[in-house]
């Protein structure tokens, strides 16, 4: 195994071992990622979450300013259906198995063994974030860290699973939160007021909006797979049992537009929908959907790097916020097929194919 082989999956594998979910502190996975970046300089940004959670994003940099940044997010998703323990690496047949292994402490580790390795005189930037898989808050505290903003990068890699095939563009959301309130009572006694039955119709017109995004081509883009916006609904009662009125009753929606669509009459019927239905509404949005064309310099650098066209994604990554600090492409190892489900895996000669990958597109300059 060459040095950077058994160093990325040294790292991968260490980062893996350490629970860093989005609901809990991802500060011991910061500290073992710093202590691989001896000789850069390192700006450490700390946040608390909307639920008080202590948060760390990391900016790291070397040599002299400009030139192109590699990023990825310590966060994963919740260890949902697991019967494997998720945060015990294992490595079967070439492939690293545990949660986070593909989105995106594997991608993580091969950047940073990436930027370790280029020569000094060369300008390296690692922008390393947290709660992509939630909030971004990590990504738009990054645009914001000074350090960041002083480097003039000319790109930045956000290095997502994509087969190494550069996306140069992808969909962000608009999360909507709507909220009934009824009163709590004995379901027999006629006293209480089920909230229920004041969401149910905001829901009836959520479909119609569904069915819109789905079915009419003015919603439509054709650069992107699906070529409809996805428009997820996800109702919660809050444990109510059926026998009590339901006091307070949730849904919550995401959808995912494209850049290039007007979904201008889409968010005034969501709007509409719940002002009629006196629900309360509230929404949380992703920047403007980062999308760059196909002759931009950074998407020509990656198409040239990897002999792959570009392409889009109908999924979501920090680039919805990086965007603010340099143009953005996605391109990192392995595919998205195992995230988020119980199997998540990645294949460690993807990880180790995408250091020299990396290390072309830093010394691009």
């Amino acid at each position: 195994m060459s040095a950077d082989a058994d160093a990325v999956l040294r790292l991968a594998a260490d980062l893996v071992a350490i629970d860093s979910r989005s609901s809990v502190s991802n500060l011991p996975v910061a500290d073992r990622i710093e202590a691989e970046l001896s000789g850069f300089e390192v700006e450490r940004v700390d946040y608390a979450d909307a639920n008080g959670v202590a948060k760390r994003v990391l900016i790291a940099h070397r040599g002299p300013k400009g030139g192109h940044a590699l990023s990825g997010h310590m966060d994963t998703v919740p260890e949902t259906g697991w019967t494997d323990p998720p945060w015990t690496p294992r490595v079967v047949d070439g492939v690293l198995h545990g949660l986070g292994s593909v989105d995106m402490k594997g991608p993580v580790a091969a950047c940073i063994v990436a930027a370790r390795g280029m020569p000094a005189d060369v300008p390296v930037t690692l922008l390393l974030t947290t709660d992509e898989e939630t909030s971004k808050q990590g990504a738009r505290a990054v645009a914001a860290s000074a350090l960041a903003r002083s480097l003039a990068l000319k790109g930045i890699v956000v290095a997502e699973p994509t087969g190494l095939a550069p996306v140069r563009g992808h969909r962000s959301h608009i999360e909507y939160t709507a909220v009934a309130n009824g009163v709590q009572a004995h379901s027999s006694t006629g006293q209480g007021m089920n909230a229920n039955w004041a969401l149910i119709p905001f829901l009836a017109e959520m479909k119609s909006v569904f069915e819109r995004l789905r079915h009419d081509p003015a919603f439509h883009d054709a650069g992107y797979d699906p070529p409809f916006s996805d428009f997820n609904l996800v109702i919660d009662n809050h444990g109510t049992a059926v026998n009590v009125t339901v006091a307070r009753a949730t849904a919550r929606i995401k959808f995912r537009r494209s850049r290039s669509i007007d979904y201008s009459g889409i968010e005034a019927a969501v709007k509409d929908a719940a002002a009629r239905a006196g629900v309360t509404l509230s929404e949380r949005r992703e920047g403007t959907p980062p999308e760059l064309p196909v002759d931009h310099p950074l998407i020509a650098l990656g198409v040239a790097a990897t002999g792959l066209a570009a392409r889009t994604a109908p999924y979501g990554t920090d680039a919805s916020e990086l965007q603010e600090l340099a143009p953005c492409m996605v391109l990192g190892p392995g595919g998205i097929g195992t995230a988020h489900t119980p199997n998540e895996c990645v294949s460690v000669a993807d990880l180790v194919a995408a250091i020299p990958l990396f290390r072309h597109i830093l010394s691009a300059g």
